[in-house]
């Protein structure tokens, strides 16, 4: 890597054990800056869908609570979605509200934690414990409505398992009022502050264009102006008796950029109005069971003579989620059960916005479409000489924060 223009490839990657979507990226580098892009993902196989088509729809439900453990709801959701459809079950309509307030309470906790991963990327590791530790009445009110703080086990086919009751409100609602509470601190802490704005702006930049283009999803997607959202498109649960606006950057500013920052808004802004979303569950929420057919005989002998096929799609925190599903009628197990996660469709967009960039903007503008993959476990570097050396994810992590203390010190002087 001698020379102020030395070109060479650098490998990031492949495989963290703790993680489940290893991501390999090669990039060619002209010094510091990144020339091209090439990713290839997939190198951790679980065989979740495999392991699936060898059970009932109700083991199913929880595999699809591990497929991730931030969207566990998500997953299970739409998975019980595509079998209700195939299998014409009524879910009751208190059901449907149980099931949107713990999917936006997912959505709160996966945003904060994108939040403090990025403050962390950024050298701000202060503001990193401060996001982790609001996370947690999130996760605390999770596992209040389901008995877990991972894993939810609350989705169940024709509803959910468990009741969210008018004497449980107290408690959600001392959770709104917290987070309503915070709200401008955490606008003030991310989007006020000069070093990450002077990081965050104009860097890692999709064009609306180019993110309809690629396919993008959720939050990625709206960032660069795309008013797409699942709940407001092609309303399921509860969404379609609420009052929902799609966040947009504009929300905050009057332009979309659609760089990390507008990243860094749409996510916050989103915490926002998921509290919103629940607080008119809570207000509108009907009398009634929450499944069903709480017989589990009874259940699976149905779905043992469902036959069809159809795909259903939520809204994750990442964007959207679909779920292939197809029953022949004759065995318990599906005949076809195919995955689409929300980084399956966001995942090209790295190709397009690290292009043109500084490697110490690397962890940030990865982590800025919320991957569900690895993080880097260690990088190796080849220059034109042939000469090697190995980067690990801590050096990576020591560039950005080295470039954040030099903006530092360029505004103080």
């Amino acid at each position: 890597m001698s020379g102020k223009n030395a070109s060479y490839e650098l490998p990031l990657g492949t495989i963290h054990p703790a993680l489940k979507e290893p991501v390999n990226f090669t990039f060619k580098m002209n010094g510091e800056v990144i020339e091209e892009v090439d990713f290839a993902p997939g190198r951790s196989h679980r065989g979740i869908e495999w392991m699936g088509m060898r059970r009932n729809p109700v083991q199913i439900l929880h595999l699809c609570d591990r497929i991730c453990g931030i969207c566990g709801v998500a997953h299970a959701l739409v998975f019980a979605q595509a079998i209700e459809t195939i299998a014409d079950v009524e879910v009751p309509d208190r059901a449907y509200y149980v099931r949107t307030i713990i999917a936006e309470f997912e959505r709160i906790q996966s945003h904060i934690l994108w939040a403090g991963v990025a403050a962390h990327e950024l050298g701000f590791d202060t503001l990193f414990y401060l996001a982790w530790q609001i996370r947690e009445e999130s996760v605390d009110v999770i596992e209040y409505i389901t008995g877990n703080r991972v894993n939810y086990g609350i989705m169940m086919v024709g509803g959910t398992r468990r009741d969210i009751t008018p004497d449980m409100f107290p408690r959600l609602e001392q959770a709104l009022q917290y987070y309503e509470g915070l709200f401008e601190k955490m606008v003030d802490l991310f989007l006020n502050d000069k070093t990450i704005a002077m990081r965050c702006k104009n860097t890692g930049i999709l064009t609306k264009r180019r993110a309809l283009e690629l396919a993008t999803v959720g939050p990625t997607s709206r960032a660069s102006g795309l008013a797409m959202d699942v709940r407001v498109d092609s309303p399921y649960a509860a969404y379609g008796d609420l009052d929902i606006d799609i966040i947009l950057p504009e929300v905050y500013s009057n332009e979309t950029v659609g760089d990390v920052y507008d990243r860094i808004v749409v996510r916050l802004f989103e915490v926002k109005q998921s509290v919103e979303i629940i607080r008119q569950c809570m207000k509108q929420m009907p009398e009634g069971p929450v499944l069903a057919e709480d017989k589990y005989a009874k259940l699976l002998m149905n779905l043992k003579k469902a036959k069809g096929e159809t795909f259903a799609r939520v809204e994750a925190p990442r964007g959207e989620d679909m779920h292939y599903v197809r029953m022949n009628g004759k065995q318990e197990a599906p005949e076809m059960w195919k995955v689409k996660a929300s980084t399956y469709s966001n995942q090209m967009a790295w190709v397009e916005i690290l292009q043109g960039e500084q490697i110490a903007d690397i962890p940030i503008i990865v982590a800025s479409i919320d991957p569900c993959m690895s993080c880097t476990d260690r990088v190796a570097v080849v220059n034109q000489e042939g000469n090697a050396g190995i980067l690990t994810k801590e050096h990576l992590h020591r560039l950005s924060v080295e470039k954040t203390r030099r903006m530092q010190r360029r505004m103080q002087s």
